[in-house]
């Protein structure tokens, strides 16, 4: 009786996966590894349909060139690290179309065996019958430029990680020059700092080596540099100090290939000599960093954009050109700024049952350009603009992490708004979004005093108060 209904549930199973329609037949599957690559074309034989390859360029050609002669026009293959992007560039360079899906999505399926060759057979089937969705992925001029500002950002840590050894240093011979001087690494803290390891102990010559305009006086200046100047952390400030100057070069090589890599792209929209509109170029800008580029950046990004992206509250230089690297300039790769929100994770994820909201999910996922939104939502904590007001409500209401990822949410609709229409962006002042608060919340009282069959009247002065904000 049991394996006459093991026979029936066999043959349902087998019906209802007869049921799904192949949507791509020239569909392949890859299963991307370290060492060895599987790869699974559409057919009949199990035997000739999948092959065993190698990682090497020689391989991955030879990869492409099977999959031109099998008919294949789009493969399907697991973001594993970074094994799968030389794989793909080739399969690029070929003309196939290669599909770039997340892991979870697919292997998420319990009773299956688990092996290379199944995986990339499962991957195949999947693909052929439409239920996968490609990953996305700018284009060869975006990636050339998002590689350059990655590699920038480790950088930045790289220096800040030696100024803190320097720092670290000099507290162990207890010169406290970071008490001394405001920047360690600025005028009076590099020359202070080159003295020292030119051998230079003395506190009154050290202090007058600072720059008159220091806040602290000489005589403070000395008292802070009074130390134990041991050889061995003299020895660990001076290899920090060389760190710290071969990574700026490196910061400044690296600014110089975004600026080509920039110019590139202006080239090819046809905006190279264009110029910031004369109000636009004319607003008072904060204080240049020592972390920023040589070059405009901001013009570079009008040029690139046809909008300023920085007129967005907390949308800085470096976090446009950033959010710029990481998402392109085709806003229609997202449907809609809801799908664009949503790929970036910044959107809430209720678990729904019966109809009904029973908790809030969470997704695992990894964004940069998020991470720029919340870092740039984190910025407007004493910001005048209405996102400030939005951020700082919020704050209080739910606490400061979902309030930074509302307001990040806020910030990527605006995004994506200004980008795929390339109208600039127009400011509220935070004082215009008090009172439209205000409005609203009477307008709900006094609608809810009417549901209850009551008169919501202001208290007395209250209307003449109202009446003069």
């Amino acid at each position: 009786m049991g394996t006459c209904h093991a026979k029936k549930g066999l043959a349902r199973g087998q019906a209802k996966e007869g049921l799904f329609e192949v949507i791509n037949p020239d569909a392949a599957g890859i299963d991307v590894g370290a060492s060895e690559m599987w790869v699974c074309v559409p057919g009949e034989n199990e035997q000739e349909r999948v092959r065993k390859f190698g990682t090497d360029t020689v391989e991955l050609e030879a990869i492409s060139t099977w999959l031109l002669q099998r008919g294949v026009r789009t493969v399907a293959m697991e973001s594993t690290g970074v094994y799968w992007i030389p794989l793909f560039q080739v399969l690029e360079n070929h003309g196939l179309e290669a599909c770039l899906v997340n892991a979870r999505h697919v292997k998420n399926v319990p009773g299956r065996r688990k092996t290379d060759r199944l995986d990339c057979r499962w991957l195949q089937k999947l693909h052929a019958c439409g239920l996968l969705s490609a990953s996305f992925r700018p284009t060869a001029e975006i990636c050339r430029l998002r590689t350059c500002m990655r590699h920038r950002a480790t950088l930045v840590r790289e220096q800040a990680a030696q100024i803190q050894r320097m720092q670290k240093a000099m507290r162990e011979m207890n010169v406290q020059l970071d008490a001394a001087v405001s920047d360690v690494t600025g005028v009076s803290g590099m020359r202070i700092i080159e003295a020292i390891l030119a051998g230079e102990h003395d506190p009154a010559t050290l202090a007058r080596l600072a720059d008159p305009r220091a806040h602290k006086s000489p005589e403070q200046i000395a008292r802070c540099l009074h130390g134990d100047y041991r050889p061995e952390h003299v020895f660990v400030l001076r290899q920090a100090l060389a760190a710290y100057r071969f990574f700026m070069d490196q910061m400044r090589d690296c600014d110089g290939e975004v600026e080509r890599y920039g110019n590139e792209l202006e080239q090819m929209a046809g905006r190279a000599d264009t110029a910031l509109p004369a109000a636009v170029a004319g607003e008072k800008r904060k204080p240049r960093s020592k972390s920023m580029p040589e070059y405009d950046v901001r013009t570079h990004l009008y040029r690139l954009c046809g909008v300023d992206l920085t007129r967005i509250p907390g949308i800085a230089e470096l976090t446009a050109q950033g959010l710029i690297s990481e998402t392109g300039l085709d806003m229609s790769r997202w449907q809609t700024a809801k799908h664009f929100a949503s790929w970036l994770d910044l959107c809430p994820s209720p678990k729904v049952s019966g109809g009904r909201v029973i908790g809030q999910g969470r997704r695992h996922a990894s964004n940069r350009a998020a991470q720029m939104f919340r870092q740039a939502a984190s910025s407007l904590s004493n910001s005048l603009s209405w996102l400030g007001s939005f951020y700082r409500r919020l704050r209080v209401r739910i606490g400061a992490g979902p309030a930074v990822k509302a307001t990040a949410h806020k910030l990527a609709l605006i995004y994506y708004h200004v980008l795929s229409t390339r109208t600039e962006y127009r400011q509220i002042e935070a004082q215009q979004y008090d009172q439209r608060q205000r409005e609203r919340t009477l307008r709900n009282l006094q609608r809810r005093a009417r549901q209850l069959g009551m008169d919501l009247v202001p208290a007395e002065g209250t209307a003449e108060a109202l009446a003069r904000a």
